[in-house]
């Protein structure tokens, strides 16, 4: 019976810990956003983004991780037409969220947008492409997954080959 009791007591404390790890900081602070890199659609990182009429990918020369956590990136999307739309983003790895910074108009290049954070599972549309970027590279659990150049490899490599640490 004495096994039993040290295991479930070793589990309500790992429980314990592991809220304290994803319990967001009530003291956190957005840093002001760095303006978006100029676009460029050569060489973005494509995203696997089934059931999708556009192409995604991600500018790899665009990713960053502000003092705030927050990962930063210009995300492009290619219709099958060649029409090109670009956004500049951010994600809150910590709370599973999504906001856009600025839109790429063609004509008048960036624009600022003034958006809300938004959860990156609330099943629209809008946020798929902000999903995938999290769950293929960009976040770790509830981090940021370690340096740009981490992410960008991690979004390059194939399901099996990600998240391995660069220092193996």
């Amino acid at each position: 019976m004495r096994p039993r009791i040290a295991a479930l007591s070793l589990a309500l404390m790992s429980a314990a810990a592991m809220a304290q790890l994803v319990t967001p900081d009530p003291d956190w602070r957005e840093v002001e956003a760095p303006p978006p890199p100029a676009l460029q659609v050569q060489g973005v990182v494509p995203l696997e983004m089934p059931q999708s009429g556009l192409r995604f990918g991600v500018q790899p020369g665009s990713i960053s991780i502000g003092k705030d956590g927050i990962v930063r990136y210009v995300v492009v999307a290619t219709s099958t037409t060649g029409a090109v739309n670009a956004m500049y983003e951010g994600l809150r790895c910590d709370r599973g969220e999504v906001r856009t910074y600025a839109r790429h108009d063609p004509v008048k290049g960036w624009i600022e947008v003034d958006t809300q954070w938004r959860s990156l599972f609330d099943g629209s549309n809008v946020v798929r492409h902000s999903l995938a970027i999290a769950r293929t590279g960009a976040c770790i659990g509830h981090s940021a997954n370690g340096s740009p150049a981490q992410i960008v490899r991690d979004l390059r490599n194939p399901a099996a080959e990600r998240f391995r640490s660069e220092y193996r």
